[in-house]
């Protein structure tokens, strides 16, 4: 693992940079751009074995090679996501799928999301 961080839901349809740990990322990432806006556009996880062959992903760092997305989603809607990147092809496994997957169920559950107002506007 090479980044781990979260991004939180700004509006309709942007991501700020939350809680990370390494270098600065991307500050804003629409829904409409990279690994991180489709998983927030699909609501589902996004799995990128070699980010350099996904012509969507979003280079906040050069050595990065495999990213996941986990999206947080509070009453059936997106309001983050986690966002993991690796300096290795094919970093990320089902099983860290799954664990990430649960990771994010609790996140929505042990936040108080409603009050950040983070949801659509």
């Amino acid at each position: 693992m090479k980044w781990p961080g979260f991004y939180v839901r700004d509006g309709p349809d942007n991501l700020i940079l939350g809680p990370f740990q390494g270098r600065v990322a991307c500050q804003t990432i629409s829904f409409s751009r990279g690994v991180c806006g489709r998983a927030a556009r699909m609501a589902e996880t996004q799995i990128v074995d070699d980010v350099h062959g996904d012509a969507s992903h979003v280079a906040c760092d050069s050595s990065t090679k495999s990213e996941i997305v986990v999206p947080i989603l509070f009453n059936c809607e997106v309001v983050g996501v986690i966002d993991i990147d690796c300096e290795e092809e094919k970093g990320f496994t089902e099983e860290d799928r799954e664990a990430l997957e649960r990771i994010a169920i609790l996140l929505a559950a042990g936040c108080d999301w409603a009050s950040l107002k983070l949801a659509k506007q």
